[in-house]
C-alpha cells in the first residue's frame, strides 16, 4: 500500500502540529499532504515549517475558503497524480485519532479489496465522546433517514474519517462533485455505491475536538437533509417511472 493522509485546513494552527505528529507516529511509512485554504490564522505558514522538517509531509495551498469537499477533491487528485493507491480523509482538530488508522488500513488492505472503508461511530464498537445525548440521538437518526432513503449500505454515511481506494476514485468524475460541505461525505458515499463500489465499515471512537472552534452549524444538517431528500425523491421518481413502462411494454405484448 502507498498511502496519502489528506488532512484539509482553515485556522486549525492550535491543533495541527500535534495531529501531524500522531498521524506520523501511528503510519510511519504513510505520506500526509495538508490541504489548507489560505487560513488567516498562519496554519499554511506552520504546514510549510512542518514539510521542511519532514519530507512525508506535504502542503496543497488554495487560494480561499472553498469548503470541505473541494479540498478533499483536490487531494484525491494530488494522490491520482503521484501514484498512492489509498488516500485517508483525516480531520485536523483531533476528533478523528490517529491512533486508530492503522486498523482502518489493516481492513483496507484486506483480500476482498474494500473500496471505501468507513470509521464509523454506530457499529457494534463504536462509540461517540463528549457529544451531549440531544446531538447524538440528531445524528444518528440523520444517518438512519440518509441511509434508508439513498439506499445506502453503510450506518454511518456521513463520517469523514475514512479510506479510499484510489482506483474507485480513478472510476469517478471527480470535477462532477459539487457538493463542497457537510453533505460531501454522503454524496461520496452514494458515488462509490452507485459504482458497486465495497463498502465496509471499522468501529471508531469518535471524540470532541481537541482545539479551535467547531465550523458545524444548523443550516448544515438540515442542507444535508434536504439534498439527500431530493436525491431520493428523483431516484424513486425514475424507479417508478421505469416500473411503469416496464409494465406497459408487458401489456402491448
Amino acid at each position: 500500500m502507498k498511502v496519502l493522509i489528506a488532512i484539509p485546513t482553515y485556522n486549525e494552527l492550535e491543533s495541527l502540529r500535534s495531529i501531524v505528529s500522531r498521524a506520523r507516529a501511528a503510519v510511519r511509512e504513510a505520506d500526509i499532504l495538508v490541504v489548507d485554504d489560505n487560513s488567516p490564522d498562519g496554519t499554511g505558514q506552520l504546514a510549510d515549517e512542518l514539510s521542511a522538517a519532514d519530507e512525508q509531509v506535504h502542503v496543497l495551498h488554495r487560494a480561499g475558503k472553498e469548503g470541505l469537499g473541494r479540498a478533499y477533491i483536490a487531494a484525491f487528485e494530488w494522490a491520482i497524480e503521484r501514484g498512492y493507491t489509498h488516500v485517508v480523509e483525516m480531520d485536523a482538530d483531533g476528533s478523528h485519532r490517529p491512533e486508530q488508522l492503522p486498523l482502518l488500513l489493516e481492513r483496507a488492505a484486506m483480500s476482498d479489496h474494500p473500496d471505501l472503508v468507513i470509521g464509523s461511530r454506530y457499529v457494534r464498537g463504536g462509540k461517540i465522546e463528549g457529544w451531549p445525548k440531544s446531538r447524538e440521538v440528531l445524528s444518528r437518526a440523520g444517518n438512519f433517514y440518509i441511509k434508508a432513503w439513498l439506499g445506502l449500505p453503510a450506518s454511518d454515511v456521513t463520517a469523514g474519517y475514512r479510506v479510499y481506494r484510489i482506483a474507485i476514485l480513478e472510476r469517478m468524475d471527480l470535477s462532477a462533485v459539487e457538493s463542497r460541505g457537510y453533505f460531501f461525505q454522503t454524496d461520496m458515499t452514494d458515488r462509490v455505491n452507485l459504482l458497486d463500489g465495497h463498502i465496509v465499515e471499522m468501529p471508531i471512537s469518535f471524540g470532541q475536538r481537541e482545539a479551535g472552534e467547531s465550523k458545524l452549524s444548523g443550516s448544515i444538517f438540515n442542507e444535508s437533509f434536504v439534498k439527500a431528500t431530493t436525491m431520493g425523491a428523483k431516484r424513486r421518481g425514475s424507479q417508478l417511472q421505469a416500473t411503469a413502462q416496464s409494465v406497459i411494454n408487458r401489456l402491448k405484448r
